[in-house]
């Protein structure tokens, strides 16, 4: 997948300080809902982002996990909440593709959500239990394609950056029979990676780099156009000659449908001073994750040109909603 062209907003600290002013949130905590398992990458960037938010508000931001039926318990719960502003979803990629890659979605991601903020985008990395014996992508292929009863993919959601990667690799190589197996997230997917279970994982860096430094995965590639600053000494796709293996994951905010303009506004701003503010301080950078401060208008015009993108995708992979 060739990565979306996309205007960033730039957004000053002004504007946020001028935005809080202006507006004012209900009493009480913000929800920060993730669909996800704790521990996976979603869930580290929202908690890194909850915990900044909460200290520019001046209010707690609780982070709460929701996992399950591919990442839409938490989504429902999000959509039925009250649509004031302070129950919001935080999710990657995966939520856009709601009604691509489930046969009965509750929900339409584009229309049934007030879009809030896009905050960030991470490659995703391939790796492989630790005790095989391949260090390349050209190994790993040949040696899926050999033995292809003997490779299976973890998914950790359908419908996420990590599925259409797995994707992209299957038809990069030329791997028509590659299994693959769908978990509840990130973290139990790589848990059985590590445990040699399952055999590969393709996933954004933020969530597989703790494990690859420790030796408890091995990292084959990343899918970026360059090398990553967090793992330098993996290689791109490019570099192990495939050069049309480049895509990524993103993270994003929502509200239900119905929230307040004005408060949907706020939030966009104050999100968007806080990734700055953890831009500075290195934060995004040690998670792998590279930081997007962009206008609602822009993240709903990105989201709808990525659904497209990734439904074309799904299509041409000859993938069934399940």
């Amino acid at each position: 997948m060739h990565p979306i062209k996309r205007v960033i907003a730039v957004i000053t600290l002004l504007a946020g300080s001028t935005a809080m002013a202006q507006t004012k949130l209900p009493d009480g905590p913000i929800r920060m809902v993730v669909p996800f398992a704790p521990g996976g990458g979603v869930d580290s960037a929202a908690r890194l982002i909850a915990k900044q938010l909460g200290t520019n508000l001046n209010l707690s931001v609780l982070v709460e996990n929701k996992p399950g039926a591919n990442g839409s318990v938490g989504g429902k719960f999000v959509q039925s909440a009250n649509p004031d502003g302070m129950t919001l979803l935080f999710s990657a990629s995966t939520h856009a593709l709601a009604k691509q890659v489930m046969a009965n979605p509750p929900y339409d991601p584009q229309t049934d959500f007030s879009a809030v903020a896009r905050v960030g985008e991470a490659p995703l990395m391939m790796v492989i239990s630790p005790n095989l014996p391949q260090n390349k992508l050209s190994e790993v292929i040949a040696a899926a394609k050999q033995s292809p009863d003997k490779w299976t993919a973890a998914l950790p959601a359908l419908g996420a950056a990590s599925h259409l990667g797995t994707l992209m690799f299957a038809k990069q190589g030329n791997l028509t029979n590659l299994v693959t197996a769908v978990y509840k997230g990130t973290a139990p997917a790589l848990t059985d990676v590590a445990g040699g279970h399952v055999q590969i994982q393709i996933d954004a860096i933020i969530a597989l780099q703790g494990l690859a430094k420790s030796g408890k995965v091995k990292p084959i590639m990343v899918t970026s156009a360059k090398r990553s600053s967090v793992m330098p000494n993996v290689p791109t796709a490019i570099e192990s000659g495939y050069p049309k293996f480049v895509t990524e994951s993103w993270y994003g905010v929502w509200a239900p449908k119905g929230a307040p303009a004005d408060r949907v506004q706020f939030l966009n701003k104050a999100i968007n001073e806080t990734v700055q503010q953890l831009t500075k301080a290195g934060s995004f950078e040690a998670l792998g994750i590279d930081p997007i401060t962009e206008s609602v208008d822009d993240f709903k015009k990105y989201m709808g040109a990525y659904v497209s993108e990734s439904a074309e995708l799904l299509k041409g992979a000859g993938f069934k909603p399940e």
